[in-house]
């Protein structure tokens, strides 16, 4: 019997790791952050990244991501667009994302996804919500939609 214990082995090695779409979400994350130190904060290529997402989408996913990059752009023009994980996000002038849009296909999940980072400072108390499920973008959904950008953008412009 020997006093030596054994190593313990990593999830990863039992075969258990990254997904195929969480892996082609970190690929699409690298190329993004390659295309980003080319760019150095072009709204025009943001612009372009994000419309070549949104075609990849289908149906609702594709919709919905559109409607959004118009409310986005429409209510918060100091937001550069660009691409986060191959979805289509929103940063600040200092290139870190305030908002985000993740479609339901791209992990197969029922409902797709507006977020907020951090960053976005929409704290109201001890506890608010970072990120909505969507499963349509109705005048009603978009009207929240709106008050939440223009609340960020209100905030952000406090800053400056």
């Amino acid at each position: 019997m020997s006093t030596k214990s054994e190593p313990k082995q990593s999830k990863k090695s039992t075969g258990e790791g990254f997904t195929a779409e969480e892996k082609a979400a970190m690929k699409a994350r690298t190329q993004e952050l390659k295309a980003e130190a080319r760019a150095s904060k072009n709204r025009e290529e943001g612009e372009k990244a994000i419309f070549a997402a949104i075609a990849d989408m289908t149906g609702n996913d594709s919709l919905m991501a559109t409607r959004l990059h118009e409310i986005i752009t429409t209510n918060a023009p100091d937001l550069m667009p660009k691409t986060w994980y191959g979805m289509p996000a929103y940063a600040n002038s200092d290139g870190k994302v305030i908002c985000f849009f993740q479609a339901a296909s791209k992990f197969g999940v029922r409902y797709a996804t507006f977020g907020f980072q951090p960053d976005a400072n929409l704290d109201d108390g001890n506890m608010w919500a970072a990120s909505f499920a969507l499963l349509q973008l109705t005048s009603a959904e978009e009207a929240k939609i709106i008050a939440l950008v223009k609340k960020l953008c209100w905030r952000f412009r406090q800053w400056v």
